[in-house]
């Protein structure tokens, strides 16, 4: 059974999955997603998040383009407003 019929937050919803960790938990997700696209699937879409790939930060500009490889690490970091 794949991700999205079991409902699992630590999986992407496709099939043939590559190994990411994402804020330090291990993912699965497709070959060749996007950071834009692994930011809708894990519940970002739409948020002004900061993205860190292997270290290095990812201009929001670049998260459509920029393709995810098999044992990347991915930080998402957004923030909370208070008062």
């Amino acid at each position: 059974m794949h991700a999205a019929a079991t409902g699992n937050p630590g999986r992407c919803r496709y099939n043939s999955p590559m190994h990411i960790t994402l804020n330090g938990s291990p993912r699965d997700c497709p070959a060749a997603i996007t950071v834009a696209e692994l930011l809708e699937e894990a519940g970002y879409g739409g948020r002004r998040v900061a993205v860190e790939l292997n270290h290095e930060i990812v201009p929001r500009s670049l998260h459509v383009s920029q393709v995810l490889s098999e044992g990347d690490q991915v930080e998402i970091v957004h923030a909370i407003g208070g008062g």
